[in-house]
Order: structure tokens, then C-alpha cells, then sequence
């Protein structure tokens, strides 16, 4: 069985935040996190029903139902996590540095810096030329929240919240498990962060049969939350224009308020960092619903928040590679 040394580690997750700066996601083959979400909607049709037919569906107690959510994500990371390991140990076996290739390249995989740079600017970009109509339907591709009548400060604020929240999600969580298991753990991570998104909504048909995906996400995300919340006011400590101080103080005012036990982390230190409020009245499906709201309001959301929202992104994945490359050199200075 093969097993990486710390250095191996290291060395092929600094590869892969490389690759993903260059490449992003890949386009072919399949990505993995859709191949992840087939097998979910598979599972989740055979235990509970396809979601179209969710009026139709066997009537299950919620104890029922809970147990069968916990078969669905145990299968999902399980799978994935086997599989993974699978195709490392026969690339390794094949040749080590095969192995090393199908390692960092699947790390990779894990890893969404560019695309959610490439996604933010799809705002960012008719926002600066005036275009609201292109804004609000980009918008509406990378959030919940109905945008139709979304005006350019709630544009941003809708694309500076889904880029915070997902510094823990496609940087730092899965960086951080890349470095304590390679590809395999880094893919487990990456499957449970898929069923949340897909099963862990607290409404009537997930509120039961995704409770278990929903906590297995928040406690995988628990430290790695609180890690990004001090890159974040690292990077404001660094960059002109921002202030770690209040990013810092963010956090500590505001992140309790929101619902998820982590997103308020990233969110409070961006918008304590800019100086913007993050929060507020949102619609869904027609429905109003008021969130916690992030930060000071010292002056007005404006597009370029976005671009800051992604400066901080890229800032976090440096001082990420930043630390790595100095791991190696230390590595190689007492080894």
C-alpha cells in the first residue's frame, strides 16, 4: 500500500494549487464532483425518490428518513474516498511518479480558485458596463437567491458572499485535507461538501434525509472555517486598502449570527475587511427571508467589492503556497 511522506504532501499540493491558478476546472474528463453528484441523485432516487416526484414519494417517519440520509452520505464519502485511493495505489504501482501525476492532478480537482474567480467576474464584468440584465442572470447561476430585481449593491453582495463563503469550501478545506491524505482524503472532503449543497437544505423534503450530510459538512469545515477567518485577516494586513483590524473584530461581533456554524466566519472577515455590511433580505422562490447581517456599513457596496472579494480569494492561496514552499525548504534543509 502506498503511503506519501509529509514532503510528497506537500509537494503535490503546492502542484496543485499551481495547476489550478493555470487550468482551473477541467472541462474533459468529466469532473469528478459532477460524477459524485450523479451517484448522489442515483442513491437519493433509490432511498428516497427523485426530487421532481417528491409529492409521490414513500411516506417515511423521520427516523426513517434520517437513516436513510445517513446511508446516502456514508456511501457517497466512502465511495469516493475508495475510489480515489483505488486509482492512486494502481497509478503508483504503475510508476511513482504516475502516481504523484494522478495525485496532484485529482487534488486539483478539489480545488476551485480560478473557476470561482471566473464566476465572479461574469458579474463583475457587465456591472462595470452598466449591464444589470447580464449581471442579475450570471448572479443567478452561482446563487439561491432569486435576482430579477437585484440593483448593483445587492448584485455585489450577493457574489461577495458566495466568494467568501467558498474560501473555506474550494481553498482552504480541501487544501488542508489534500495535506493530511492526498487525493483520497481531499475527495472525501469534496464529496461532502457535494451532498450538502445538494441535501443539506433545511426544508421539507432534506430537512430529515439531509440532516446527516448537513452536519457531516459543518464539521468537516469546523477548523478549517476558523483557519481561513486568520488568512483572511492576514491578507488584509498585507494589502493596501483593507483593515485586518476590523476583520478581525468582524469576526468576533458577527459570525455567531449566522445560521451555519462556519460560513459567518469568511463572510464577517471579508466584510469587515472592506467595510461593507454582508446580510440582509433575500428572496427565494418569492419568499422573503431576512439573514444576519455582517460587518459595519461605513460606506456603500459598489462593484469593485467584488474584485476585492476575489483579491482576498487569491491573497488566502497565497499565503497557502507561500507556507507550503517554505515547508519544503525546510524539509530539505533538515532532511
Amino acid at each position: 500500500m502506498w503511503m506519501y511522506s509529509w514532503q510528497e504532501l506537500f509537494g503535490m499540493t503546492g502542484a496543485a494549487i499551481l495547476i489550478d491558478w493555470l487550468v482551473g476546472d477541467p472541462k474533459w474528463p468529466t469532473h469528478p464532483v459532477i460524477l459524485i453528484g450523479r451517484w448522489i441523485r442515483w442513491v437519493e432516487g433509490k432511498l428516497y425518490g427523485k426530487p421532481a416526484d417528491a409529492g409521490s414519494s414513500p411516506a417515511y417517519s423521520d427516523k426513517q428518513l434520517r437513516a436513510r440520509g445517513i446511508v446516502l452520505m456514508l456511501s457517497t464519502i466512502l465511495l469516493s474516498f475508495l475510489v480515489m485511493a483505488a486509482l492512486v495505489w494502481i497509478a503508483d504501482a504503475i510508476h511513482p511518479w504516475l502516481g504523484y501525476a494522478v495525485s496532484t492532478w485529482f487534488i486539483s480537482t478539489t480545488v476551485a480558485i480560478k473557476g470561482l474567480k471566473d464566476a465572479a467576474y461574469l458579474v463583475a464584468v457587465p456591472l462595470q458596463a452598466g449591464n444589470l440584465a447580464d449581471a442579475r442572470k450570471y448572479t443567478g447561476y452561482i446563487v439561491g437567491r432569486d435576482t430579477a430585481a437585484l440593483d448593483e449593491p445587492e448584485l455585489t453582495r450577493a457574489v461577495v458572499e458566495t466568494v467568501a463563503e467558498n474560501i473555506v469550501d474550494a481553498v482552504v478545506a480541501p487544501l488542508c485535507y489534500a495535506l493530511l491524505g492526498g487525493a483520497p482524503l481531499a475527495m472525501l472532503y469534496r464529496a461532502s461538501n457535494t451532498l450538502d449543497s445538494m441535501v443539506g437544505y433545511r426544508n421539507d423534503r432534506y430537512g430529515h434525509f439531509g440532516w446527516a450530510s448537513a452536519r457531516w459538512d459543518d464539521a468537516m469545515n469546523w477548523i478549517p472555517a476558523r483557519l481561513t477567518g486568520m488568512l483572511l485577516v492576514l491578507v488584509a494586513l498585507a494589502k493596501p486598502g483593507l483593515s485586518a483590524r476590523r476583520a478581525a473584530a468582524a469576526v468576533r461581533r458577527f459570525a455567531h449570527l449566522h445560521p451555519s456554524p462556519n460560513s459567518g466566519i469568511p463572510e464577517s472577515a471579508v466584510a469587515g475587511a472592506l467595510g461593507i455590511e454582508l446580510g440582509g433580505l433575500n428572496v427565494y422562490g418569492g419568499v422573503a427571508s431576512e439573514r444576519a447581517r455582517l460587518g459595519w456599513p461605513l460606506r456603500p457596496r459598489t462593484q469593485r467589492d467584488i474584485r476585492y472579494a476575489v483579491e482576498m480569494l487569491y491573497g488566502v492561496s497565497y499565503v497557502m503556497m507561500g507556507g507550503l514552499l517554505c515547508a519544503l525548504l525546510v524539509f530539505a534543509w533538515i532532511g
